[in-house]
C-alpha cells in the first residue's frame, strides 16, 4: 500500500509539473493566450526576462503564455516544466501536440491539424524561437550545408505557419488567418526562416559559400565584418572569450513596417545581434522585404502584405545580453574585451525597445 501511494504521489506530482494537455483542458475563458512555440526552459527563461524588464510590455493578469512543442522533438520539456514550478510561474503553461506529423505532411491537412486551428482560436498572437538548420528537403533542395538535428521541430513549426499563412506549396489550402486577419505572428532567425519556407520560399543554406563564395573560416573572417553573421574566429583559433556571433548593422528598405509601423527613423542603420549561417534566397508568397544587410545581399526582415501583424526578423531581438551588462567578450582574437550591452550605441538599443514595443502593443490591441 505504501509503494502505490507513493506511485500516485508521483504521478500526481508528475501531472502537476508537467501540463501537457492545456488546450484539451477546462482553461480560463478570462485569459487572452499568446503562444510560444518551443518552450524551452531557456525560451521561457528569456520570456520572463523580457516581461521583467517592460520588453514585453503586456497585463499578466489579462495574459498568459503558453508553450507549445510536438512530442517528436528531441529536447527534454519535463525540464520547462520543471522552470515552471521552481520558479512559481503560474501565467505560463504547456501543450504538447501528438498527433502524426511525416515530412510528407507538413503542407496538408495532418494529424496536427485540429490542434493548430485549436491553439490558433484560443490565443491572440505566436512567436516562434531561433534553432538549427531546417531540412532543405522542405523546400525541395537537397542537403549541401545544412546541419539539421531535430527534424520533428521542423516539420511541427513549418506546418503550423503553413496551417496559418498558406503556402505555394499547397495553394488550395485556406490558411487559418483568413478568419482572424489581425493575428499575430512573429519570429527570431529561424523563425523567420520558417516562415518564409512555409509560405513557399528557400533558403541559402550557407551565407558564407553560396553568397560569398568562401568555403573556409580562414577565408570567411576575411568579410567585412559588418557583413559576417556569425563568428568564424572561434573555427580557426582556441580563445574562450570569443563570442560565436556577431553585432552587426541593418538597413531598412523602402517598405513602411520600420519607418511607418515601428516607427524608428528610415535612415537609421541599427547594430543587431546574429547567430545564423542560413538566409531568405526566393521569398515566400505574400512577404515583403523589410531590411537587409549592410551590403544589401542578406533579407534581415519580412513582413506579409495581406495580414498585417505577420512580420519576422532575422536578427536576436530577444537576448536578454543586449539590454544589461553581462559577460566580457570580443569578436576578433585583437578586440578589446566588452560586454554585448555595451556594443549597441543607444540609437540602437532605443530600436530594439521599439521593436518590443510593436510586438507588446500588437498583443495588447489584440486583447478583447
Amino acid at each position: 500500500m505504501k509503494k502505490l501511494l507513493l506511485s500516485l504521489a508521483f504521478i500526481s506530482l508528475f501531472i502537476t509539473l508537467f501540463p501537457q494537455n492545456f488546450f484539451r483542458e477546462e482553461f480560463s475563458r478570462d485569459k487572452e493566450y499568446v503562444i510560444l512555440v518551443n518552450p524551452t526552459a531557456w525560451n521561457i527563461e528569456v520570456a520572463v526576462f523580457l516581461m521583467n524588464n517592460g520588453l514585453l510590455d503586456i497585463d499578466m493578469e489579462k495574459i498568459n503564455l503558453v508553450g507549445v512543442y510536438h512530442s517528436s522533438q528531441k529536447y527534454d520539456f519535463s525540464q520547462s516544466a520543471d522552470y515552471i514550478s521552481k520558479n512559481g510561474l503560474t501565467s505560463f503553461h504547456l501543450h504538447q501536440v501528438r498527433g502524426i506529423l511525416t515530412e510528407e505532411s507538413v503542407y496538408r491537412q495532418n494529424g496536427c491539424s485540429d490542434d493548430f486551428r485549436k491553439i490558433f482560436e484560443n490565443s491572440v498572437g505566436i512567436i516562434f524561437f531561433g534553432g538549427e538548420d531546417i531540412p532543405p528537403a522542405l523546400y525541395n533542395e537537397e542537403n549541401w550545408y545544412s546541419e539539421t538535428t531535430d527534424p520533428g521541430r521542423h516539420y511541427f513549426e513549418v506546418s503550423f505557419l503553413f496551417h496559418l499563412i498558406g503556402g505555394t506549396r499547397n495553394a488550395a489550402s485556406t490558411p487559418l488567418l483568413h478568419e482572424n486577419p489581425g493575428y499575430m505572428v512573429t519570429g527570431f532567425c529561424l523563425g523567420m526562416q520558417s516562415m518564409n519556407v512555409a509560405a513557399g520560399g528557400s533558403l541559402y543554406q550557407d551565407i558564407p559559400a553560396q553568397i560569398y563564395e568562401s568555403f573556409k573560416p580562414e577565408t570567411h573572417v576575411m568579410i567585412d565584418r559588418p557583413n559576417l553573421h556569425r563568428n568564424y574566429w572561434q573555427n580557426i583559433i582556441e580563445d574562450k572569450d570569443l563570442m560565436g556571433t556577431n553585432v552587426h548593422p541593418v538597413r531598412f528598405t523602402d517598405h513602411g513596417f520600420f519607418g511607418s509601423t515601428v516607427r524608428v527613423p528610415k535612415k537609421l542603420q541599427p547594430l543587431v545581434y546574429s547567430s545564423h549561417h542560413q538566409s531568405l534566397k526566393d521569398i515566400g508568397i505574400g512577404f515583403e522585404v523589410t531590411a537587409l544587410s549592410h551590403d544589401g545581399k542578406v533579407v534581415e526582415g519580412i513582413a506579409h502584405s495581406k495580414f498585417p501583424n505577420v512580420f519576422s526578423v532575422q536578427f536576436h531581438p530577444e537576448v536578454s545580453a543586449l539590454y544589461e551588462d553581462r559577460a566580457l567578450i570580443k569578436f576578433a582574437p585583437d578586440d578589446p574585451l566588452s560586454t554585448l550591452h555595451s556594443m549597441l550605441d543607444k540609437k540602437s538599443l532605443k530600436f530594439h525597445k521599439k521593436y518590443w514595443g510593436h510586438i507588446s502593443a500588437t498583443i495588447r490591441e489584440s486583447v478583447k
